[in-house]
């Protein structure tokens, strides 16, 4: 593959790859920066319901007044971008229409609006690349299907842990390996019920927003990335919401292992996550019974085995984003999609929650998240993380029980619920 090659012809060509942007916080606007240092790529359109933010990520990159358009009229954001100007717009779904944009970057981790800009790019017939896993733990199955049927690709991105694991366990399924763990390192304990208030001067501090801080710490974020790994490979959560023990880097391939082998887990191939110092880093667990490449493995110096780790020191979120969006373009692939529903995330109050109540979203007061195996989490009908937020309380729901149909109904007028309807008549089928 010989993606920056392509980049530079584009470059010279004058046809680079037009990239709208939804959600211009703090991982949309690093992807601005970085586009416009990249050859062949270039950001023309950025849509946040704040306009002022993308207005500050422009100024910042010395953008002139003069060649920014802020508008929300199809007619007018089409004729600017004819003339080479940056689109600044407060509707998200503007950007699925205009032709000037060819391939669309959803990052607000919202997964109402996640799914409206998703569905909306694809019956457009643009690719779609997602910052925003929230979105692909919960309809990812229908979205990718609605996307190939349509000839676009639908993609999680490159830099999040999901998409890095992936790379990983293609490689090593690629060379036979069996993958028995694939996992990110966490750089924190979880405290299930962090809040943004119990969040916000470490996030001021950090430059983040409480909620999202809230977010991390809670495990939300962690569960979701652990979905989209399992949903991508067909890996399983060895117990709900995972073990997540503190192992360090040199003890990976000696605890995240089957426990006849000495190890924790129950079963081969699983998904996990560790406290311990591999943050950012993210691994894979990999064996082969031959004992000829066993020996060879251990003279490259990956141990003595039969159990190896590859690892990745770190992931670069936003930074490789621009690397989805290039191959989508260019090679018509995606990085990682969601192709079964082996996990399923399934909300928990983080309060005591009365009956009528109707909860906030994630990484706020209400419900954290925790990884089922997606025929567990069905059998306790358990509500998906992605329908919670609007949702309202049917019975009070204790602090740390699970969200059900018997005791909470999602909002059944919510765009994301109408998908997963479909998403779940189209397994079911």
């Amino acid at each position: 593959m010989q993606l920056f090659n392509h980049l530079q012809q584009r470059e010279a060509n004058g046809n680079p790859i037009r990239v709208g942007l939804v959600g211009c916080g703090q991982m949309g606007a690093g992807l601005v920066h970085v586009t416009s240092q990249m050859p062949g790529m270039e950001t023309v359109a950025i849509a946040d319901i704040d306009v002022e933010r993308p207005l500050r990520t422009l100024r910042d990159l010395h953008v002139p007044e003069e060649q920014i358009c802020v508008t929300d009229d199809i007619a007018t954001a089409e004729e600017a971008l004819a003339d080479g100007k940056t689109l600044v717009t407060p509707d998200a779904l503007l950007l699925t229409k205009v032709a000037g944009v060819q391939i669309l970057l959803e990052a607000t981790g919202l997964t109402e609006t996640g799914a409206r800009v998703a569905y909306n790019s694809i019956m457009h017939g643009k690719h779609v690349v997602m910052l925003n896993v929230e979105t692909d733990v919960t309809v990812g199955v229908y979205l990718n299907r609605l996307a190939q049927r349509a000839g676009v690709v639908y993609s999680v991105a490159s830099g999040d842990e999901p998409g890095e694991c992936k790379k990983l366990y293609d490689f090593a399924c690629s060379l036979g390996f069996e993958v028995v763990c694939l996992g990110k390192g966490k750089n924190n304990p979880v405290d299930h019920y962090a809040t943004p208030e119990s969040c916000r001067e470490e996030a001021l501090s950090k430059g983040m927003n409480p909620k999202m801080l809230a977010a991390f710490k809670d495990g939300s974020k962690t569960m979701v990335e652990m979905a989209a790994m399992a949903n991508a490979t067909g890996l399983v959560p060895d117990v709900p919401g995972a073990h997540g023990e503190k192992v360090e880097l040199a003890d990976l391939n000696k605890t995240l292992i089957p426990v006849e082998d000495g190890g924790i887990l129950t079963q081969r191939g699983c998904v996990e996550y560790t406290t311990g110092k591999v943050a950012p880093g993210v691994f894979a667990i990999i064996t082969s019974p031959d004992k000829h490449i066993q020996g060879t493995m251990k003279f490259l110096s990956m141990g003595d085995g039969p159990y190896y780790t590859l690892y990745r020191p770190y992931h670069l979120a936003n930074i490789e984003t621009p690397i989805s969006i290039a191959e989508a373009v260019i090679y018509g692939e995606p990085t990682i999609v969601s192709k079964q529903m082996t996990a399923e995330i399934v909300a928990i109050a983080k309060r005591d929650l009365e009956p009528g109540h109707v909860v906030d979203d994630v990484g706020g007061y209400d419900f954290f998240n925790r990884i089922y195996r997606y025929e567990d989490a069905k059998a306790a009908k358990g509500i998906p993380m992605g329908l919670a937020t609007g949702g309202r309380v049917l019975k009070p729901i204790a602090r740390g029980e699970l969200f059900t149909e018997d005791n909470f109904a999602p909002d059944p007028t919510r765009f994301v619920y109408k998908l997963r309807q479909l998403q779940d008549e189209t397994m079911a089928g």
